[in-house]
């Protein structure tokens, strides 16, 4: 083997291994940062649900005058958003799902977006005046409300 054929060899492998390298260096760096916007994108879809969540809080308190017991308060919740005629009427609009492409459904709307989809956890502390309550998302430290403080009643943990 001469010399040029020696040197036209060595240049293609190495041009092979420096496209490899090129394609792994561009993975390395765009793939976790496409994993924090999803994170990011999942955190607002969830916060936008508590949200809602709180928002069908407030008009039940409106209209009851006292939050859902603990018990089976949000199961209370959606039963009201399917029965009350307002609600029935109003709730597409009142309720907007983040994405224009999905549509509301009072069943889901008690559900963490985040897989594996588990229950947002509610608790009403009724031995303080105004009742108060306690709205918590199950996989992240995310909150709405407080069991001790008057003044935290409806506001979030991220605002």
């Amino acid at each position: 083997m001469d010399i040029e054929k020696r040197n036209r060899l060595l240049s293609l492998v190495l041009g092979i291994i420096i496209l490899g390298l090129g394609y792994y260096l561009y993975h390395s760096i765009v793939d976790p940062y496409q994993e924090v916007i999803e994170r990011e994108q999942m955190t607002k879809k969830v916060r936008h649900q508590m949200g809602l969540v709180r928002d069908a809080l407030v008009q039940y308190e409106q209209d009851k005058d006292n939050f859902p017991p603990t018990e089976g308060g949000l199961d209370t919740l959606v039963t009201y958003l399917k029965t009350d005629s307002l609600m029935v009427a109003n709730g597409d609009s009142l309720f907007k799902p983040l994405n224009s492409n999905e549509t509301y459904n009072p069943d889901s709307l008690i559900y963490s977006p985040r897989p594996p989809h588990k229950k947002f956890e509610y608790t009403l502390n009724d031995t303080l005046r105004p009742n108060i309550y306690l709205l918590e998302d199950p996989d992240t430290k995310d909150r709405i409300g407080s069991l001790e403080n008057t003044t935290e009643l409806n506001a979030a943990s991220w605002e």
